[in-house]
């Protein structure tokens, strides 16, 4: 039995039942492929339920705000992905009557869809022989035939494409597409792989060679970035608060936070609040207290944002200014969600 049809068949039989494996409708497939891509399926699945009930339709997705999208996808993560979701289905809602491309080309004409998106829409929906390469994929091959170049690199991305194009099963794409990626999910895990009841195990050349825990490999990235945040949290006696959204470029773009000052280091509080940005910032008749001495660490994949809140006392706000209970329809970053979640009016 050759490598597709031995992926196959354990597929056929050990193959999660999961809600996007009863359709073959493009909106729900490029749903799931978009929510799961950097995402176990465990934390997207329940955000895939809540999209599907909101917005059934690729018109009713469409026709929501940015906000409302952004909204739904808080704590999901890589936020582009929301966007550009969003702007992708007022494409096909408006310029293609709704209706997705039926072929690998088309479909990575679309904004927010690469190689891999692509090709797993197009077999999946359309059963086009296009092969699939995920993290999974990677290394799968990567170790059932000992590879060893950096999948991270042009010439490793080139390689693993056209190996994963030659194990194809050309007759059935879309179930032999899922099958190799659940495979690397289930089977050939990233860590302590089932190696001992892999119905590959006679032929992987990791396994013979005792390289399972080095391949696949992948280039060590750049220097981790340490940022340090400092959040304003205003309060008054209407018991309001200003929210700034973010624009740019930069992370979480098109969230709110609490107004922001961004220092090259940590500061003490003294140091802090002497700072001409933060006196005028705050005003003259505030009050501010910091809330937490030890700042909260958020990691992301290239920087890690030390945050510290600052709870300031003033008196009336601007016309901005909108209830404290009110936050809660804003799509915030989960640094800004952990911190409401913990906070309570009294420490005020």
């Amino acid at each position: 039995m050759n490598f597709s049809r031995q992926l196959v068949s354990w597929y056929l039989t050990n193959k999660r039942d999961l809600p996007w494996r009863q359709t073959r409708e493009p909106y729900k497939i490029w749903l799931s492929e978009i929510m799961l891509q950097q995402t176990r399926v465990e934390q997207g699945m329940p955000y895939y339920y809540r999209f599907v009930e909101a917005f059934p339709t690729v018109f009713d997705l469409a026709e929501a705000s940015q906000q409302e999208v952004l909204k739904l996808w808080q704590g999901l993560g890589y936020y582009s992905r929301a966007r550009n979701l969003h702007e992708t289905a007022k494409y096909i809602a408006g310029e293609l009557s709704g209706v997705f491309p039926d072929n690998y080309k088309g479909l990575l004409e679309l904004k927010g869809i690469g190689d891999y998106t692509a090709s797993a829409i197009a077999s999946i929906c359309y059963n086009e022989a296009v092969a699939v390469v995920d993290g999974n994929v990677y290394r799968v091959l990567a170790r059932y035939f000992a590879v060893e170049t950096p999948i991270n690199t042009p010439a490793g991305i080139r390689e693993f494409k056209k190996l994963a194009a030659e194990m194809l099963d050309h007759n059935n794409p879309s179930t032999y597409n899922q099958a190799i990626m659940e495979f690397g999910a289930l089977q050939c895990k990233p860590k302590n792989p089932l190696c001992e009841t892999c119905p590959l195990n006679n032929s992987c050349l990791a396994l013979q060679q005792k390289k399972i825990g080095v391949l696949p490999v992948k280039l060590k990235k750049g220097k981790i970035r340490k940022r340090y945040f400092n959040y304003l949290v205003f309060q008054n006696e209407e018991n309001t608060t200003l929210l700034h959204q973010r624009t740019g470029k930069g992370i979480w773009h098109g969230l709110y936070e609490f107004p922001l000052i961004e220092t090259k280091e940590q500061l003490t509080a003294k140091e802090f609040l002497s700072a001409e940005e933060v006196k005028a910032a705050v005003g003259e008749n505030s009050t501010v207290q910091l809330y937490n001495e030890m700042p909260v660490v958020h990691k992301l994949s290239h920087q890690h944002i030390y945050a510290r809140f600052w709870l300031v006392e003033s008196g009336n706000l601007s016309t901005e200014a909108i209830p404290m209970d009110k936050i809660e329809d804003y799509p915030v970053p989960v640094l800004i969600q952990n911190f409401l979640n913990e906070y309570e009016p009294s420490d005020y």
